[in-house]
């Protein structure tokens, strides 16, 4: 297959993820605002953003594979987004302290011309360690976690705060790589 390969993300972690597959690819803003409705199963949640930014990125490119991912931080059944504030971030990290939580990522690859489409999700346990105030308000003072899902950035200085886990760690960083290879395979695309 020669047609091009679009993944509708910005992030430069997930960026990161897809160049370890050696494929070509172009990375672009999807267009697409995300509406967090806490009535679906967080599952569902992601697999349905996920599965909007790519049907956005298809509407730019008619002849193209997308890829779009989402993530969502899912602690005591509510899904946490970013904080709002050093406040909030605060409140987040105390309440994650010395407990688990789980990230949940799923995956969209879809086919613009042919329209064939898979969506799915993973989901990885996290446990943390007890963090002092200290611990907190210094990883606060870094501005790391003010753009991030449950106030901390796995893949960067919060990977601190974390005494173990269990599932797959590109699930945590935002984008299952196992998902998106079994689906650009199905799909034709070489690598």
């Amino acid at each position: 297959m020669n047609r091009q390969v679009i993944l509708a993300s910005t992030s430069p972690r997930r960026k990161q993820l897809l160049e370890l597959l050696r494929v070509k690819f172009k990375a672009v803003d999807p267009g697409y605002e995300e509406i967090m409705d806490q009535k679906m199963r967080h599952e569902d949640l992601v697999k349905f953003l996920a599965l909007g930014k790519a049907q956005a990125a298809a509407k730019k490119y008619p002849n193209a594979v997308i890829i779009a991912a989402d993530t969502v931080v899912s602690f005591n059944g509510k899904a946490i987004g970013k904080p709002k504030n050093k406040a909030v971030a605060e409140k987040m990290l105390k309440s994650l302290g010395a407990k688990s939580h789980y990230i949940i990522s799923a995956v969209a690859v879809l086919d613009s011309k042919t329209k064939q489409v898979f969506v799915a999700a993973d989901k990885i346990k996290i446990y943390f360690r007890k963090l002092s105030s200290a611990d907190i308000k210094n990883y606060i003072a870094t501005g790391e976690p003010m753009d991030r899902a449950g106030a901390y950035a796995f893949q960067g200085l919060g990977f601190n705060f974390v005494e173990k886990l269990e599932g797959d760690i590109t699930t945590a960083v935002g984008m299952p790589m196992e998902l998106v290879y079994n689906f650009l395979q199905k799909l034709g695309v070489k690598f």
